[in-house]
């Protein structure tokens, strides 16, 4: 008997060839674990809210009222809901016909796209067109619908940083692209180098692969670094000599931990940067109300702005994007909430900076804290998360390790963090689910455990640590870097 359309044999082989590193073989084994008893710290995913961050109150209020219309016609609402957040709740069902359980415009609500565009003109200084902003459920969804545009095949290359976020290489191998990797270097604190973007895309072209596009994550996942005005523009000046266009990844933009680097939009950049420049680059920008210091993760709700894109492939993305019907309304009600939360003088605004700034600082500690910790463990060495949620540190495995993994069928690394999660209930991603340089071992952990659990947790590691070091030791030392 032949094999059924949905025996494994018979499925679609982009479907095999798809990883993602971060809900992988760790998170399946992690919760096992949870299921037979042992307290896991999930660490693996940026997932604020699963970690006890509270969600920020203002925006909860205005959806709660959204999503149950009837509380405005109570005569006491105004004594459980601060009148700004009843304000807010009125504006927004007056764009939603039907209310949150009807579709929207496809490319989201209009007036929210609106809010969307005013929030970009006062980051930027530069105006934005609504009708160049299609919200979308979570930036992911965005991605794919962008990548989905651009590849067509396996000779369509698109240049992604490693280490990377697995959405970009899961995507590419379900849409039969080809990836491209330019690495990243780990001793320049992550830093990016033209020079090694020039050699990634001779190496793609003599293969005959077609580059056609660059992605950017800044803040960095994993890495956690920020991309300055000068790393920018040569960014965007590599894609116009290469006619590239830029992916530009920024959901993390309210993640930032330290002065020297604030956040700059590729934007902004490319437009401070003037013609032919400014007119000529593709660019695509992706934000999310997942991060920041709203970790909205399970809202799903995200935008991507289009910069010097054709009207025809404009016309073609939104036909795209109506087989959908509708992003989630809710959702786009908090994207709206995010880009224009409560202003000085509203009746919320104490509460809300409040709350925001609270969540920011002490992200800001918690990363020092992580970078700290790793780097006084034994061969373990870490550079500062400068922004988004994660560290990235690397694991000096000793030869005797990486046999033993080698043995037990694993990857060093993952049998490093398989390790680590028996005996510390610690769930991380092996470095290699994001990619890394030959020989290189990484694991990628959040900074999101609560501040008053980050030192237990930190001792905990350094305990796994030491211990599996001195089991797989030679003592004959070897160099850190």
């Amino acid at each position: 008997m032949p094999p059924k359309p949905l025996d494994y044999e018979s499925i679609n082989e982009n479907v095999k060839k798809a990883q993602y590193a971060v809900r992988g073989e760790l998170y399946l084994r992690a919760s096992e674990l949870q299921k037979e008893g042992k307290k896991i710290i999930f660490t693996n995913v940026g997932n604020p809210h699963a970690l006890g961050q509270k969600p920020l109150t203002f925006p909860r209020q205005v959806v709660a009222l959204c999503q149950a219309p009837f509380l405005l016609d109570e005569p006491n609402v105004g004594l459980l809901f601060p009148a700004d957040a009843i304000a807010r709740a009125k504006h927004y069902l007056s764009y939603a016909t039907g209310g949150l359980g009807a579709y929207s415009d496809s490319r989201g609500v209009p007036g929210i796209r609106k809010e969307v565009a005013e929030f970009i003109q006062r980051r930027d200084g530069y105006p934005s067109d609504p009708e160049l902003i299609y919200l979308t459920d979570g930036a992911s969804k965005g991605v794919m619908q962008i990548l989905n545009t651009i590849i067509g095949g396996e000779g369509d290359g698109i240049l992604v940083p490693v280490p990377q976020y697995p959405l970009y290489s899961a995507t590419i191998a379900l849409l039969g692209g080809s990836l491209v990797p330019y690495y990243l270097e780990e001793t320049a604190n992550w830093g990016l180098d033209v020079n090694e973007l020039r050699q990634s895309v001779r190496q793609a072209r003599y293969k005959g692969i077609n580059v056609k596009a660059m992605v950017i994550i800044n803040p960095g996942n994993p890495t956690g670094q920020c991309l300055n005005e000068a790393n920018l523009r040569e960014v965007l000046q590599f894609c116009y000599q290469e006619n590239l266009v830029l992916l530009g990844d920024e959901v993390y933009q309210q993640n930032i931990y330290q002065d020297e680097r604030p956040f700059i939009s590729a934007r902004k950049v490319l437009l401070d940067m003037g013609p032919p420049i400014s007119r000529e680059v593709q660019l695509v920008s992706f934000h999310s109300v997942s991060k920041g210091y709203w970790g909205e993760c399970g809202q799903r709700g995200g935008y991507f702005e289009m910069t010097n894109i054709a009207p025809e492939t404009v016309d073609e993305i939104y036909k795209v994007a109506s087989i959908s019907l509708s992003p989630n309304v809710p959702a786009q009600i908090f994207m709206g909430l995010m880009v224009n939360p409560p202003k000085p003088g509203d009746i919320s605004y104490d509460q809300y900076l409040r709350e925001s700034q609270g969540i920011l600082e002490s992200l800001r500690r918690r990363a020092r804290i992580m970078t700290d910790g790793f780097n006084s463990c034994r061969n373990v060495v870490c550079n500062f998360t400068e922004g988004a949620m994660y560290s990235f540190p690397q694991i000096r495995l000793p030869p005797r390790a990486i046999e033993a993994a080698k043995q037990a069928g694993k990857v060093p690394d993952v049998f490093y963090c398989l390790k680590l999660l028996e005996a510390t209930g610690i769930s991380t991603v092996p470095g290699s689910g994001f990619g890394q340089k030959e020989g290189v071992f990484h694991l990628r952990t959040t900074i999101l455990p609560a501040e008053e659990d980050m030192p237990a947790i930190m001792a905990s590691f350094k305990k796994f640590n030491d211990e599996f070091m001195e089991q797989y030791e030679d003592h004959r030392g070897y160099s850190r870097m």
